[in-house]
């Protein structure tokens, strides 16, 4: 799961409610009545915003391919904020070097295309607030109590060639931070359902029979995202065009995927921590065009984490794709990378 919330989302978030009003006049009650005033036009989005991003990714991994992979990545991303809560939407396409191959590939590591990833991910909140009304569920820093519900999916061309589909609910709550900044945290369940290769019947090996399709169908189980933005508003008015954010994602462990005696109980998942502790932006459009253009074009640049990839278990030998037959770690489930990029907002 990635969140790229940009400055106008902080903003909107940090608005409490959405006021819609209606206009009923009877005329026997009022037979001689001023000029009514015109009714506004309140418009169904408060905010909608749409970017597109450029992205290279310069040490990422794949599970089961050894060593690292540079990505390219174009993304799409969608944000709006509605009278009850908010929705996010993001599309990306992944395009790995030839060390992430593509398959059919008779020779790896020898000229073999990269491999092709599609990544579609949406969550959308539900505001407690607004749905009822009040503002009971403001307390101190905390801005509001949401509903939040999503869907992951994801194809990739490779061995692997994963299937996932994930869905998440649960409850968000907000805080705010500091010049115009928040912070979101939203503890959830969590199920998913996905394809690998690795663990089908003509691939495994040992004594245990495999799944026929490849299909796994994992057991639920508990996640917590958070996610955060704050513009460094403390820096000098001729500098001030930077703002840090970041998120994590962790998931607990969902089993093996598969009926009991299919698989090796090494297959088993564990705890996967997914996150991007820290992206610095520059906002390029203001300190260009002035504050009327600000974030219409965003450079940044990223440090990325994500250990037990997939839920793939990083400290257990017996584990065949983290671990070589002899042993040793082969560096594909922990991703530790520096990432950078430009967006576009339209």
């Amino acid at each position: 799961m990635e969140y790229r919330t940009k400055a106008v989302a902080a903003a909107a978030l940090s608005l409490a409610t959405l006021a819609l009003t209606s206009f009923a006049w009877a005329a026997d009650v009022a037979p001689m009545p001023a000029k009514a005033k015109p009714i506004i036009d309140v418009p169904f989005f408060r905010v909608n915003d749409n970017r597109l991003t450029y992205a290279y990714q310069f040490t990422g991994t794949s599970p089961g391919k050894p060593g690292e992979t540079a990505k390219q990545v174009v993304a799409f991303t969608h944000f709006d904020v509605w009278a009850y809560g908010t929705n996010f939407f993001s599309v990306s396409l992944m395009k790995s070097d030839g060390a992430d191959y593509a398959v059919p590939c008779r020779s790896p590591g020898q000229g073999c295309a990269g491999a092709t990833e599609i990544y579609g991910l949406f969550r959308s909140t539900l505001g407690f607030n607004e749905v009822f009304n009040t503002k009971a569920f403001s307390a101190g820093p905390m801005r509001n109590v949401s509903f939040v519900f999503g869907a992951d999916a994801n194809t990739k061309n490779d061995f692997l060639a994963p299937a996932k589909r994930a869905v998440v609910a649960g409850l968000q709550f907000g805080f705010d931070l500091p010049y115009k900044g928040f912070f979101n945290v939203a503890p959830m369940y969590y199920q998913e359902w996905n394809h690998n290769s690795f663990l089908q019947t003509g691939t495994i090996v040992g004594p245990y029979p495999g799944i026929p399709d490849g299909v796994t169908r994992f057991n639920p189980t508990w996640a917590v995202e958070m996610n955060y933005y704050m513009d460094l508003g403390f820096l000098p008015e001729s500098i001030n065009y930077f703002s840090v954010s970041g998120r994590a994602g962790f998931y607990g462990p969902k089993g093996t995927g598969a009926a009991p005696g299919l698989v090796s109980p090494a297959s088993d998942t564990k705890t996967e921590i997914n996150s991007e502790p820290i992206r610095l932006t520059f906002d390029a459009s203001k300190a260009l065009w002035g504050p009327k253009y600000s974030h219409f074009v965003d450079v940044w640049v990223a440090y990325r984490y994500w250990k037990n990839k997939f839920g793939q278990d990083d400290s257990n030998v017996a584990n065949r794709v983290c671990f070589t037959a002899a042993g040793v770690n082969n560096g594909s489930c922990t991703e530790k990378s520096l990432y950078a990029g430009v967006s576009v907002k339209f």
